[in-house]
């Protein structure tokens, strides 16, 4: 059984401004921030997919990503999970241009996993980068307006991967990220 999910992964460009962006502010709070490297927007999780599955798993995400075209994608603003009064998750929040665009990749790449035998985590889908995880629920609503403050550089998505994820297996107990498979749109 794999842990996997399907996502897009901003240029490290991307990720750099965003991370010198946090990097003064780090310091300010015990979370347990995101390594800038792994940051990622998850269009579908799948906590097993199954061996035996996984061959049809990257054939029908190279379906889905081949209905796809480009959009341009912004990390800006952010929140926090279950709210911003009693957060445990503090997000970057995203625009895409053409929203929809985004949202049919996200239904692409779960109907993908679910007809290939995957068990699809979610309810809906929510866009958004995590950035870091407070193990208690915490009032997050400066960091919150902190990020509303934050408008990365644009680029254009072109592509999705489908990435192995393994818990703990990284420094300081943070998860290992190894693109599998990467899809072009189009």
């Amino acid at each position: 059984m794999n842990r996997m999910f399907v996502a897009v992964i901003p240029p490290e460009s991307v990720s750099a401004d965003l991370d010198e962006f946090l990097a003064v502010r780090r310091d300010a709070a015990a979370f347990r921030w995101s390594l800038a490297d792994q940051l990622h927007l998850t269009l579908a999780f799948a906590e097993h997919v199954p061996e035996r599955s996984l061959d049809d798993v990257i054939e029908r995400l190279e379906t889905a990503a081949g209905r796809r075209t480009p959009f341009g994608l912004t990390i800006t603003g952010g929140g926090a999970f279950p709210d911003v009064t009693a957060g445990k998750v503090l997000y970057a929040g995203v625009e895409a241009d053409p929203a929809d665009e985004l949202d049919r990749s996200a239904t692409g790449a779960r109907n993908a996993l679910a007809k290939a035998g995957a068990d699809v985590d979610g309810g809906r889908f929510r866009p958004h980068l995590t950035l870091a995880r407070t193990g208690q629920p915490v009032e997050l609503s400066n960091w919150v307006r902190l990020l509303d403050a934050y408008r990365g550089p644009s680029w254009t998505v072109s592509s999705f991967a489908l990435v192995h994820s393994r818990l703990g297996e990284g420094p300081r107990k943070h998860p290992v990220h190894e693109v599998v498979a990467e899809f072009p749109f189009g």
